[in-house]
């Protein structure tokens, strides 16, 4: 047996079928867990460049971003309805676009505080981001309006991670939480709610560009189905909405510490 030849073949085998592989024999084992295998199948699989520094193995980073978990499935599972993988993205930059337009032009106002420029634009500017890789899901959770288990009424959310977060011990020992940092009321008929997060370095790049080209992606106005696109460095949602008197929209983002970059970002939006 080649050492070369099956770390080649292992490149076009998915996480199960590494996996099995590995459990043949301690040879294979040995092969198959090299990092640089799961580094390359991440990659593959995320659709993402190599983002050159990792604090973990890439071994237990496929496990986390593949599993199946997600953000409630940690914290508050009593609330969580259903969710839906998105895809992976890029941060390049320590600064983000979060943003609850996406009709074009979206303006950028740099205000004082978060809550002068959610009022002014409806999007906002946050600083220390942690680069690196993104996961994005979509979270379909329990209305926080009211506690009953018969209600119907549910919240969509915007969810953006760290690929490093789950295994970060200040997310596991819950000493890491999600801080409310902003809300947007928008007190009228509102066509669909939407929302994207935008590496402000790449703002202007085509594929960053091509998330605000609705007609492409964000399906027709009797499409009342959660939609969602994402890009090297960007990632939206949209969920078309049948008349209503408003939706509330929130912002939430988690550090890693008091003095740490911020590790996952959420908007949720949750009609009036």
């Amino acid at each position: 047996y080649d050492v070369d030849i099956w770390t080649y073949i292992a490149r076009f085998l998915d996480g199960k079928s590494l996996l099995k592989l590995a459990l043949t024999s301690k040879w294979f084992h040995d092969v198959i867990m090299h990092d640089c295998v799961w580094k390359f199948a991440c990659l593959r699989d995320l659709q993402v460049p190599d983002p050159r520094h990792v604090s973990f193995n890439w071994t237990k980073i496929y496990a986390t971003a593949f599993d199946g978990s997600h953000s409630y499935l940690f914290r508050q599972p009593d609330k969580h309805l259903d969710w839906m993988r998105i895809g992976a993205f890029l941060f390049d930059s320590q600064e983000a676009l979060l943003t609850d337009k996406l009709d074009l032009p979206v303006r950028i106002i740099k205000e004082k505080t978060i809550e002068k420029m959610l009022k002014a634009c409806g999007s906002c500017l946050l600083k220390n981001i942690k680069t690196g890789i993104w996961i994005a899901d979509l979270q379909l959770v329990r209305c926080p309006a009211c506690n009953l288990d018969t209600c119907e009424g549910t919240m969509q959310m915007l969810e953006a991670r760290h690929i490093e977060l789950f295994l970060s011990e200040g997310f596991l020992n819950r000493s890491w939480e999600y801080e409310l940092i902003g809300s947007h009321k928008i007190e009228k008929d509102v066509r669909a709610a939407s929302a994207g997060i935008f590496d402000v370095d790449h703002f202007k790049d085509c594929q960053s560009a091509g998330v605000f080209d609705l007609k492409r992606w964000a399906g027709k106005p009797n499409e009342m189905l959660p939609k969602a696109i994402i890009a090297f460095h960007a990632v939206a949602i949209n969920t078309n909405l049948q008349k209503n008197e408003g939706i509330l929209v929130k912002y939430h983002t988690m550090k890693a510490g008091p003095e740490g970059d911020i590790v996952s970002i959420r908007i949720s939006q949750q009609l009036l």
